[in-house]
């Protein structure tokens, strides 16, 4: 039994693209490679068991290999192994019932508390001009209120209520809720929209932001808005208005929200979705102890 006969039957019966074919050879010589120089110099295709796999996957792991990798050659070698059982060249598949490593979740990337006061207190604090108070607006609206990008692109003004420092916003599957917000932002709103009004006396458009021509601005306009004004106080590679969501939940629960109540403002179906802040807040806690304890 040879790796080539698979990768033949990959790339003219499958009709795998070359590259694909090669990934493949690469991640089962890679395995060869670990078997026949293993402490058990017999070992072969067919005598090969799952403990090797699983010691093969433990050595990837003391490597530095990720979890994605791990599970990429895995999947080559079980693809392997069905296709040598199939044609009775072996008597088991070894690597069924073999699980690779759990995927890490990766963590939401956020602002700190005061790149967002820097932002809003200084960059943006003396803003006179209506692109430069729009923008403050915008940025002041994700982080208030956690809101998704297509939640502030379909925002008009019949969905504040200003009396109550409420707005009404529409989510995903056009699911609405109901989102408080404090006088800060109420102030910075009524700013705007009389500064809106006054250059837009005869506006058509129902939207809350207009762009510099009175039209509803779009998802690619406030995104770059968005962007260039974290980028005078943020090195995250990421700049988006989701990283002003993950920041807000991550300040709501720094502050001590229940994380129901985050759930429920950010409009998550399920509570597990809301749980990954969770794990923010300890990375943060986590670094703290680690800078503050003698012995960390």
């Amino acid at each position: 039994m040879t790796i080539d006969d698979f990768l033949n039957y990959l790339r003219y019966e499958r009709n795998y693209s070359e590259r694909t074919v090669q990934s493949y050879g690469e991640d089962l010589r890679a395995f060869e490679s670990y078997f026949k120089n293993s402490m058990d110099h017999a070992l072969s295709w067919e005598s090969v068991d799952s403990d090797v796999i699983r010691d093969w996957m433990e050595h990837m792991m003391d490597k530095g290999n990720n979890a994605s990798s791990i599970n990429r050659r895995l999947s080559a070698l079980r693809s392997f192994y069905r296709f040598a059982l199939a044609r009775k060249l072996v008597d088991a598949d070894p690597a069924h019932g073999v699980t690779g490593p759990k995927k890490s979740k990766v963590l939401p990337q956020f602002l700190r508390e005061s790149e967002l006061d820097v932002l809003l207190d200084r960059e943006l604090s003396d803003a006179d001009d209506y692109i430069n108070v729009r923008a403050r607006t915008i940025i002041m609206m994700f982080y208030a209120t956690g809101m998704r990008l297509s939640e502030l692109v379909g925002l008009d003004e019949t969905m504040i209520d200003f009396t109550t420092c409420q707005l009404k916003v529409t989510g995903k599957r056009n699911k609405q809720r109901i989102v408080p917000f404090g006088e800060e932002l109420k102030e910075e709103l009524l700013h705007y929209i009389n500064m809106r009004n006054a250059r837009f006396p005869e506006r058509q458009a129902e939207a809350l932001f207009l762009t510099d021509k009175g039209q509803p601005m779009n998802s690619n306009q406030v995104r770059y808005e968005v962007k260039k004004h974290l980028s005078k106080v943020s090195t995250l590679k990421k700049r988006t208005p989701h990283v002003l969501r993950h920041t807000f939940a991550t300040a709501m629960l720094n502050h001590d929200a229940g994380l129901e109540s985050v759930k429920k403002l950010l409009g998550h179906e399920s509570l597990t979705t809301t749980e990954i802040y969770t794990h923010t807040t300890f990375e943060q806690l986590k670094r703290v102890y680690e800078k503050a304890h003698p012995r960390a």
